[in-house]
């Protein structure tokens, strides 16, 4: 494998388009990834604080130009990532075109690794910064957690204003081994007017552990790839995630569950709520493999219409080879219901205040799945800030 082979497969492949099963929904008319500079498009000023706010045992930021490291915690791998990794594009490759893309271009990524039977008190801090007009940021994330390791990631991928024009694609690759613990939590909230896409592929072995929080607030268009391969023996991961969409917002998110060894345990739970003009699609395939028995799989998403001009679209799928395995799944999409909302504001809310209420109990479940304290603080904080006051 190498850079050219990565050039020569974006050349060739095509931009998806609405005749492909996985972007039926989801539009790229009027996208061209081409037409955005790398580094040349002008400055805004730097991201505003994000989200979270956390004390870390590492930190580093990542821009268009960038990997700047600031903390690294002593015994363990913080360091601008290289094409020399062994364990490179193994996970995230350059079969499907935005993920060619990132990997016949990407000059900025981070290595992370854990070594055997390390414990991290405090979370490791990623922030990534769209902050050039007309520029495409690529970025990528390689995680290794050593066997018996255990820690946190938090990721932060915001824009310097409110409107940059951009970008943005991620590729990132998760290596669990044996007895590991890894909690990652990925929050995008870049500005309206930036395309954004992202895959992300983690393998978990023998009795490793992934606890997974996305968070999707901006954006303009774009998609989201999950995709957990449940590799060895008494392998879990926990997938939770929580979006809200507006004006004419559009998220994505493709999930995929591979359950390739016996007695593994996949838990994928999405909620989204969704305003104005917005929409938001959700694609989740379960896969058990005919070796994979004693699987256990459960995947949902729920969305809440607040306005009656949005659109949300679940797809769950199921794919089972194997005879003993338990897989579930559900999807909804509801509107607020209106005797709550008139029953809140019979008792002196305002619209506003009374939808908060009902957003904030929609979502309460999810949050409540959320082990990081600050994590889920700051989340719900973000959901029900973005119910107008009036």
């Amino acid at each position: 494998m190498s850079r050219p082979d990565a050039v020569a497969a974006y050349a060739q492949l095509p931009l998806p388009d609405t005749t492909q099963e996985h972007w039926r929904f989801t539009d790229l008319k009027g996208f061209d990834p081409d037409s955005f500079g790398h580094g040349q498009g002008q400055t805004r000023a730097a991201a505003p604080k994000g989200m979270l706010d956390l004390d870390v045992a590492g930190l580093a930021t990542i821009t268009e130009s960038s990997v700047e490291i600031e903390r690294v915690p002593e015994g363990i791998t913080f360091a601008p990532l290289t094409e020399e990794h062994e364990r490179l594009y193994s996970l995230v490759g350059w079969e499907e075109k935005f993920a060619a893309h990132n990997a016949a271009v990407w000059e900025h990524g981070l290595l992370v690794v854990v070594p055997k039977g390390v414990v991290l008190d405090k979370p490791l801090y990623v922030r990534v910064t769209s902050s050039s007009e007309d520029t495409a940021l690529f970025w990528r994330l390689l995680v290794v957690a050593e066997e018996g390791a255990r820690f946190t990631l938090v990721e932060e991928v915001a824009s310097a204003s409110p409107d940059l024009r951009a970008y943005t694609n991620a590729a990132e690759e998760f290596f669990l081994d044996q007895g590991s613990k890894f909690e990652y939590v990925s929050i995008q909230n870049l500005s309206r007017e930036t395309w954004h896409f992202a895959t992300h592929h983690a393998r978990v072995e023998r009795d490793a552990e992934l606890d997974w929080v996305a968070g999707g607030f901006g954006s303009k268009r774009g998609k989201v790839r999950i995709q957990n391969d449940l590799a060895g023996q008494g392998a879990t991961s926990r997938v939770t995630g929580a979006y809200f969409t507006d004006g004419e917002q559009h998220l994505d998110y493709d999930t995929f569950q591979e359950h390739i060894a016996p007695n593994t345990t996949s838990d994928f739970a999405f909620k989204g709520a969704l305003r104005d003009t917005s929409t938001a699609v959700w694609r989740g395939m379960i896969r058990v493999e005919r070796d994979a028995q004693k699987t256990n799989a459960y995947q949902e998403n729920r969305n809440l219409m607040l306005s009656p001009t949005t659109h949300a679209v679940p797809i769950p799928g199921l794919e089972i080879l194997a005879n003993d395995v338990r897989c579930t799944h559900g999807a909804t999409v509801s509107r607020v219901d209106r005797e709550e909302l008139f029953y809140a504001m019979a008792r002196g809310l305002s619209r506003g205040e009374a939808e908060r209420l009902i957003v904030r109990g929609f979502f309460q479940d999810i949050l409540d799945r959320i082990e990081f304290e600050a994590v889920r603080e700051a989340l719900a904080d973000a959901l029900e800030a973005r119910i107008p006051r009036a």
